[in-house]
């Protein structure tokens, strides 16, 4: 069986970062490579033929943008997470059979918002502004067009029937389109979602959720996980 897999990064960075913690750009194009090649395994013997791993994010922002606490404005292209951006990417460009797909950043929106952790300790009033640290803030920036690449990409594969199996790595329901046009195709669509929730309404245009990768502790498993379509597999990361 040949198996294409699609990455959303900004999905995998935050997810994994959660899962097994900060690590630097070449750490984590190496973990990034090694887990979805877990994907063409099944109980130690490998079931599949990779086609090739799509990788789907946006460059790094160079916008200056004004920070509400500092009072300051921020060269984002001097920021650790800019130099940390371009050094993963670069890092998978150097990978065998990665293609990368890389969208644009909605910038006229970009700035400094606080947690939902702060503002809720704000609104009960257990701290005040003056309490507020730069760690009670993040740089939002909406990505555009990495879903409709998702899209395309995955027309593009069932239409030519290039693959027999995609895996998805992501969390969200904008792929429903694309994942019921490569169903109609013939195509056995599973979503990873590395332990993340998701709405019980993608259950109908999926053929099965997988994810490689142990639970993290305390995690309550999502419904989902138990159902008919459950071809979870944990892996320990090493």
């Amino acid at each position: 069986m040949k198996t294409a897999i699609m990455v959303d990064g900004a999905y995998y960075q935050k997810r994994m970062a959660y899962l097994l913690g900060a690590k630097s750009p070449d750490e984590r194009a190496e973990e990034l490579m090694r887990y979805v090649h877990r994907h063409l395994f099944d109980g130690g013997v490998q079931t599949c033929e990779l086609y090739r791993i799509f990788y789907y994010d946006c460059p790094p922002s160079e916008k200056t943008v004004f920070h509400p606490l500092t009072q300051k404005n921020v060269d984002l292209k001097k920021s650790a997470l800019y130099a940390w951006s371009k050094g993963f990417h670069n890092a998978l460009m150097n990978k065998r059979k990665v293609a990368i797909r890389l969208g644009e950043l909605l910038e006229s929106s970009a700035g400094y918002v606080l947690t939902s952790d702060a503002l809720k300790r704000l609104c009960r009033n257990d701290i005040g502004v003056s309490d507020l640290t730069e760690q009670d803030f993040y740089l939002d920036i909406k990505q555009k067009g990495v879903d409709m690449r998702i899209g395309l990409d995955t027309a593009s594969l069932a239409q030519k029937r290039l693959v027999d199996q995609i895996v998805l790595i992501a969390g969200d329901s904008d792929f429903v389109p694309a994942a019921k046009h490569a169903r109609r195709e013939g195509i056995d669509f599973i979503l990873d979602p590395l332990w993340q929730n998701i709405k019980p309404s993608l259950n109908e245009h999926i053929d099965g959720l997988r994810t490689r990768i142990s639970k993290p502790p305390n995690h309550i498993s999502d419904p989902l996980y138990k159902g008919n379509k459950n071809i979870a597999d944990d892996q320990s990361e090493n």
